[in-house]
């Protein structure tokens, strides 16, 4: 693995400081115009792995490394870097809170008008997005998790009250955030005749079965599925979807709060919006959610306690959406496929009838998690090992893209995904239709990539998933920008592909960020413990019996009764026994170990014969 992650955050962290705090202040914005999604992108390229990586913690002032420090200097000492988070980040509560309390996930500069030469209406700039409520739960968790530490150091009561009112607005925002969530949920079904019924036939039929025999088996298989959403009523509803037994169904995330989705009952009240979003789940923003979901039932959310009563239910209840979801596209990926999967069979296609490289790349990326949870085997990751290699081909991030190349058009500007029922204004009025632009295919590679390659339990698969893993940071770097203020941060997509006209040099928080999660989700493999190595755990073994059997020998001869040879021997035995210990979890290191015990038990022998050899 030639990247550095460490290297790689620090030098992102000096970037991304170095062009948001001017003139004394955290300055939001970059090259869209500042708007809840994006500030929250630009806070989380500090915030997030301050809160997932123990080596990057900023709550702890005196525990703070010195490279971290001179990252991060243009925001004052140790002790200053948390004091002027907490300010930044109050900034952006608040301006992010209507008048009446309620916080505000208006999508603002990220949305689009589908035709060019139209105007937005100020209503749909406000419109409230999956993309902005996920981001605010990992948020407001991170703030969450950051002030509950860094209060234990604080005895100033200005900061201790400004520490108080920002831990309010996170948790309200939070909770506002989860109610979001559960509103833009929603279960689609549709007769197997119908447009999307024959595309989602066609899409899984790896067989060539019949209709009626395909469609009777996939009933089978998301039997538990469906019922397990029935049960889901909280916040969109949905279950009447479900009612009739011969249709089939998808389920995930809408765009924003689904059309007549109920309000959510909360203990302070909160102003909820009528929702307009189709009722229909949308791959992107399924991805995106889960995403943020997996945030709240994590560990440190655990064991820190971010959560309080209320909203521990909602997230169970968002978990149950969660799991049900990743069982859905997990099944449907590897239906009925010994022979090849559906996800495979690139490119994948939604049952709009739209299809792309990158709705195949969003497929993974779901199923990602349930083959974590279901303990997969290396032969089915490596068939998933497969279709990353094969959509970095095809994507043109680990090959060269022709003139003109369509492949190009993933990465700039990227695909434009329809809100559909975005148009519709509430007292009849219309607007435009509105486009969410994505352009992330080759961060949402390489964090897939590696993390399908923390799941591998071979050294070869995994060695050949980090090689992929290289070469998408190699297209990913070349993208960094420069020249200017931004120079560090991403993204000028004419790096990558000299052929294009070099871009806006104000960075792409968007994108930025999503480059800093592959950095964590990679320093977060590297965390682990080596992998386990069969062959050379036996190898350890085997040289372990036979240094211990010659170092049993030399104790009964009588070897260490002279001093300086006492202490060699006992020496020896120590690291007889640090290799034992360590056998089963580095036996790479164990083998080494062991080696030279094994080589010094040697000169052991070599001296006696020597000796006796004079005596004689």
């Amino acid at each position: 693995m030639r990247i550095q992650p460490r290297q790689s955050l620090l030098d992102l962290w000096q970037a991304t400081v170095d062009y948001s705090y001017r003139d004394g202040a955290w300055t939001p914005g970059g090259r869209a115009e500042a708007n809840s999604t994006s500030e929250a992108e630009q806070l989380l390229c500090l915030m997030y792995p301050a809160s997932q990586i123990e080596a990057f913690k900023l709550d702890r002032p005196d525990e703070t490394a010195r490279d971290i420090r001179e990252s991060l200097s243009t925001l004052g000492d140790a002790m200053e870097i948390p004091r002027r988070l907490v300010t930044a980040l109050r900034d952006y509560m608040d301006r992010y809170t209507s008048d009446t309390g309620t916080p505000v996930f208006s999508a603002g500069s990220y949305l689009e008008p589908r035709a060019p030469g139209e105007l937005l209406t100020s209503e749909q700039r406000n419109l409230d997005v999956v993309d902005s409520l996920s981001m605010s739960v990992t948020l407001s968790l991170a703030t969450l998790g950051f002030l509950k530490v860094f209060e234990r150091g604080v005895k100033r009561p200005t900061l201790r009250a400004e520490m108080a009112e920002l831990t309010e607005l996170a948790s309200r925002r939070l909770t506002a955030a989860m109610v979001g969530l559960l509103r833009s949920f929603t279960v689609h079904s549709f007769a197997p005749s119908s447009p999307a019924g024959q595309v989602l036939c066609e899409t899984v039929n790896q067989r060539g079965l019949p209709t009626e025999t395909l469609v009777g088996e996939l009933h089978e298989a998301l039997a538990r599925v469906r019922a397990g959403l029935a049960e889901v009523t909280l916040g969109s509803g949905g279950a009447e979807e479900l009612e009739n037994d011969e249709h089939l169904f998808e389920c995930g995330w809408s765009w924003g709060i689904v059309r007549d989705a109920p309000e959510v009952v909360t203990l302070q009240p909160l102003e909820q919006p009528v929702g307009i979003a189709i009722r229909r789940p949308l791959l992107y923003f399924t991805v995106v959610a889960l995403d943020g979901i997996a945030d709240l039932f994590s560990a440190r959310t655990r064991i820190l306690g971010l959560l309080n009563e209320e909203q521990q239910g909602f997230m169970r209840a968002l978990q149950i959406r969660w799991d049900l979801t990743q069982q859905y596209w997990s099944t449907l990926a590897g239906f009925g496929g010994e022979r090849r999967w559906p996800l495979e069979d690139i490119p994948w296609r939604t049952t709009d009838g739209r299809e792309s490289d990158y709705y195949s790349l969003l497929v993974i990326s779901v199923t990602v998690e349930a083959l974590l949870q279901n303990r997969a085997g290396d032969l089915d990751l490596a068939r998933v090992g497969r279709v990353l290699e094969e959509l970095a081909v095809r994507g043109r991030v680990t090959r060269r893209a022709l003139a003109d190349d369509p492949a190009v058009e993933l990465h700039a500007p990227g695909i434009r995904l329809n809100l559909y029922g975005a148009e519709d204004q509430l007292g009849g009025r219309t607007g435009p239709e509105v486009v969410w632009p994505v352009a992330d295919f080759a961060t949402a590679l390489f964090k897939r990539t590696v993390l399908i390659a923390s799941l591998a339990g071979g050294a070869s698969l995994r060695d050949r998933l980090l090689r992929l893993s290289d070469d998408i940071w190699d297209h990913l770097h070349q993208r960094r920008l420069t020249d200017g203020p931004a120079a560090g941060l991403w993204d000028d997509a004419s790096g990558a592909f000299p052929h294009l006209k070099p871009g806006d040099q104000a960075p792409s928080w968007y994108l930025t960020e999503r480059v800093m999660e592959c950095l964590v989700v990679l320093a977060r493999m590297v965390e682990q413990p080596p992998l386990r190595n069969d062959r050379l755990m036996v190898l350890a073994q085997d040289l372990a019996l036979e240094a211990d059997h010659i170092y049993s020998q030399e104790l009964l001869r009588g070897s260490a009764d002279a001093g300086q040879l006492r202490t060699r021997l006992a020496h020896l035995g120590r690291r007889l026994d640090r290799a034992r210990a360590i056998a089963d979890n580095k036996p790479g290191t164990a083998v080494a170990v062991l080696t030279e015990v094994l080589r010094e038990l040697d000169d052991f022998v070599q001296a006696r014969r020597s000796s006796r050899g004079l005596r004689e």
